[in-house]
C-alpha cells in the first residue's frame, strides 16, 4: 500500500505543467539533491512519480543537452536519477548558478508564482511526512547546513514556523502542528493531500472526544456506585438497629428506593419518586438519612458502654 508520504509526492508531480513551474521544481530537486559535486549529480527517491517526472523536468529546461540516467533499485522501491559527465554536470550548474560546496540558494531562479514549485522540488528531493493516523510529522532532510537558514526563512515567509534538529549530524527541517502541515501541503500544490490530511485530523479528533466522554461517563458511573454503596450500608443499619418502619414516610420512601435501584443517579432516583423531585431534594434525604445513621449508631454505642 502506497505511503501518505508517497501520495502527496504522486500528487505534487501531477501539478508541475508549465515551464516557470518545471525549472522551478527541478532547481528544488537539484539544490537539495543527495550528491551534488562537480562530477556527479544524484537524486534518490521512493516515489515512482519522482522517477517518472525527471527525465521530463530535464527535458524542459535542457532540452537534449543533458541526459539523466535512470536506475531502479533491486525491489523498485528506491529510485535513482543521475549525472555523471562532468560536461553534463557543468551545463545544470552554469545554468542554475549553483556554486559549490557551499550550495547558496539563489531566488533569482525562482518566479514568484513558482516558489511553491520550488518549495515542492525540495519536498520530493529530500522531504518525507507520518501518516497522520500516527502523528503529525513533515520533515526536510537536509543535505548540508548551508540551507537550513535560507531555507527557514522561505517557509517562514509562507507563515510556516518550522523547527531544527540534527540527525546523524544532518539538519532537518520539521513540522509538528497540523495547521502549519496543511499550509505547506497547499503551497506546494498538494490539494488533494491537504484534504485527505484535515479529513484524518478530524476523525481523530472526533474519536479522541469519544473517548473522553466515554473516560468521564465510567467516572462518573464509578461515583455513583460508591455513593450507592454508602447510602444502601446507611439503610442496611438503620433497619438493623431499629428498622425503616420507624422512619418518617418520606425517609422510608427514600431508603426502599435506593435499595431496589443502587446504579441510578440523584437525578433517576427523584424521578421515581412520586411525586417527583429534583436532584438536590434526593440528596438532602440521603443525608437525612446518613444522620439518623449515625444517631441511632450512637444511641447503640451509648446502651452498650460499660460506663453507661
Amino acid at each position: 500500500m502506497i505511503s501518505f508520504s508517497n501520495q502527496v509526492k504522486q500528487e505534487l508531480c501531477t501539478t508541475i505543467t508549465d515551464q516557470d513551474k518545471a525549472y522551478a521544481c527541478l532547481y528544488g530537486m537539484l539544490l537539495f539533491a543527495r550528491q551534488l559535486r562537480q562530477d556527479e549529480i544524484l537524486m534518490q527517491s521512493e516515489s515512482e512519480a519522482f522517477y517518472e517526472l525527471m527525465p521530463r523536468l530535464f527535458r524542459q529546461v535542457f532540452g537534449d543537452r543533458v541526459q539523466p540516467r535512470m536506475e531502479t533499485g533491486q525491489h523498485g522501491t528506491l529510485y535513482s536519477v543521475s549525472l555523471t559527465d562532468p560536461e553534463q554536470v557543468h551545463i545544470v550548474l552554469e545554468r542554475y548558478h549553483i556554486s559549490l560546496p557551499e550550495r547558496p540558494l539563489e531566488m533569482t531562479n525562482v518566479v514568484t508564482n513558482s516558489l511553491g514549485a520550488f518549495t515542492a522540488g525540495a519536498f520530493l528531493s529530500c522531504g518525507s511526512m507520518t501518516d497522520p493516523n500516527k502523528e503529525y510529522h513533515l520533515e526536510f532532510v537536509l543535505p548540508c547546513p548551508q540551507l537550513e537558514e535560507p531555507f527557514s526563512r522561505i517557509l517562514l515567509a509562507i507563515g510556516v514556523n518550522a523547527k531544527m534538529v540534527l540527525r546523524k549530524g544532518m539538519p532537518v527541517v520539521y513540522l509538528k502542528h497540523s495547521e502549519q502541515i496543511e499550509d505547506l501541503l497547499t503551497f506546494m500544490g498538494a490539494q488533494q493531500g491537504t484534504i485527505d490530511f484535515i479529513n484524518i485530523e478530524i476523525l481523530k479528533n472526533v474519536r479522541n472526544k469519544a473517548n473522553r466522554i466515554s473516560n468521564c461517563d465510567m467516572a462518573n458511573i464509578n461515583k455513583v456506585m460508591l455513593a450507592a454503596e454508602r447510602q444502601i450500608k446507611d439503610i442496611l443499619l438503620i433497619d438493623e438497629r431499629m428498622g425503616l418502619d420507624a422512619l418518617s414516610p418520606d425517609l422510608q420512601q427514600m431508603a426502599l428506593l435506593r435499595m431496589d435501584n443502587p446504579e441510578l443517579s440523584l437525578k433517576e432516583l427523584g424521578e421515581l419518586l412520586d411525586p417527583p423531585i429534583g436532584r438536590s431534594g434526593v440528596n438532602h434525604r440521603l443525608k437525612r438519612l446518613r444522620s439518623e445513621e449515625r444517631r441511632v449508631g450512637k444511641e447503640c454505642r451509648s446502651r452498650w458502654s460499660p460506663y453507661h
